[in-house]
């Protein structure tokens, strides 16, 4: 993952935990600008957030970030070979429609 030493990073300093980020936080981890998470959060897209505490903070789990990037992995067909159109077997047109 490419935030993995960003969050040791942060871990060790004790600005997170182990197991919730904050919304600037899940952004580094993801690469992502923290408005970009707002935005997503906002329209229902997105990884998994939650509120939590009395001030109501949003935060992620990291275990559910990690498998909502698994997820946007194996949609996407360039890291899915099931998914790529080229490895699809061309199928037979029917010579009705081809005028014969």
């Amino acid at each position: 993952m490419p935030g993995r030493s960003l969050l040791a990073a942060t871990a060790s300093s004790g600005a997170v935990s182990a197991a919730f980020l904050t919304v600037k936080d899940a952004a580094d981890y993801l690469g992502l600008s923290p408005h970009t998470l707002y935005v997503w959060r906002h329209r229902r897209q997105g990884p998994p957030s939650f509120r939590m505490g009395p001030r109501g903070r949003v935060m992620y789990r990291l275990e559910v970030l990690d498998a909502w990037v698994r997820e946007q992995e194996q949609a996407d067909s360039r890291s899915n070979p099931a998914l790529n159109p080229l490895n699809t077997p061309l199928q037979e047109r029917s010579s009705r429609f081809l005028g014969a």
